[in-house]
């Protein structure tokens, strides 16, 4: 349930000195850019909303990088998961936006996406396994498209592995539907599938 994206062999290249400077300066440029992960929390004032009784949402921060990038590497295997350099890359894009879920102070998942009105891409859905079968996808998720919606998003698109059985079925349950198989999307050789929802005709603007 996840773009593919600068896992290539050219990536390989980079020395670790190299990757770590970069990251770094990156990270540093993201701090400044925080404003538009969170594009219509000023608008609408909303900052937190609570999930059941013990989870909150929240506009991605900053701080909360190591806790996404370490939950990731839990969540995805080596060449799916993502490297310090392509999630700082992701988070850094003018058309990012990222929602963390928390219990308590403990990370229990993130959505990170990106929008081009009319079209949006969910990049990647993480959820930490001591936190599933909660709702917490399912509420980062509904979060995430109201976000859409009110930018006037009329289709999402996201990726995910043909035998990933769970992820699918997550995906369709939610409204998302198989457009095509994408051969040997992921390290090569994983073929997946790209999903659709076409969005209900509302918005907030």
């Amino acid at each position: 349930m996840r773009k593919e994206e600068g896992r290539k062999e050219e990536r390989k290249a980079y020395t670790e000195v190299t990757e770590d400077a970069e990251f770094t300066e990156k990270k540093k440029n993201g701090q400044e850019r925080r404003a538009r992960l969170r594009p219509l929390e000023k608008e609408r004032g909303r900052i937190e909303r609570k999930v059941g009784m013990a989870a909150t949402i929240r506009g991605y921060e900053a701080r909360d990088f190591a806790a996404i990038h370490k939950l990731d590497q839990a969540c995805f295997v080596p060449g799916i998961s993502y490297s310090k350099w392509t999630l700082q890359h992701f988070l850094d894009l003018d058309t990012a936006d990222c929602l963390i879920a928390e219990e308590g102070k403990q990370l229990a998942g993130f959505i990170l996406a990106e929008s081009h009105p009319p079209l949006a891409h969910i990049i990647t859905l993480d959820i930490a396994a001591a936190h599933r079968r909660k709702g917490l996808g399912s509420a980062l998720l509904r979060e995430m498209e109201e976000h859409f919606a009110f930018q006037g998003v009329q289709s999402v698109l996201l990726e995910t592995a043909v035998d990933n059985e769970v992820a699918i079925a997550f995906w369709q349950r939610h409204g998302y539907s198989p457009e095509a198989v994408l051969k040997r999307y992921y390290i090569g050789r994983v073929d997946a599938y790209e999903m659709r929802k076409r969005m209900a005709g509302r918005s907030g603007k």
